[in-house]
């Protein structure tokens, strides 16, 4: 992983879910800006995955479990379209609340995928 993009992938998705979590308590349903925010979470889970599949090719490896770094961030590539099909589904304020939900629960997955690739020893 790259850390720089970490962080801004961290922040894309802290801004992303409390605005969509701040939008949905004010009693938003979900619009094209909430959902646009946990798309764009998601693109850049695309392209960290693009990122862990060269790095290894590139000399930077993993320092921790492989595994778990991988499971991490397939989990955290699905949360985004779980969330965003609910909240197309049920169209309420809680739904909004719940894409937020999604996002700030991808920016800690982030975070622990970084520790992962960075500060263990297998």
């Amino acid at each position: 992983m790259i850390m720089w993009f970490t962080i801004v992938q961290i922040a894309i998705a802290v801004g992303g879910g409390l605005f969509s979590v701040i939008a949905g308590l004010a009693g938003r349903r979900p619009s094209d800006f909430t959902v646009g925010a946990v798309a764009l979470v998601e693109l850049l889970l695309i392209v960290q995955i693009v990122i862990a599949i060269v790095a290894p090719f590139a000399g930077n490896e993993p320092t921790g479990s492989l595994l778990e770094f991988w499971v991490y961030l397939v989990s955290a590539a699905l949360i985004p379209p779980a969330s965003v099909f609910w909240a197309l589904l049920e169209r309420s304020r809680w739904s909004t609340v719940i894409m937020g939900v999604g996002a700030l629960s991808v920016a800690v997955m982030l975070w622990r995928m970084q520790s992962i690739w960075t500060l263990q020893i297998a």
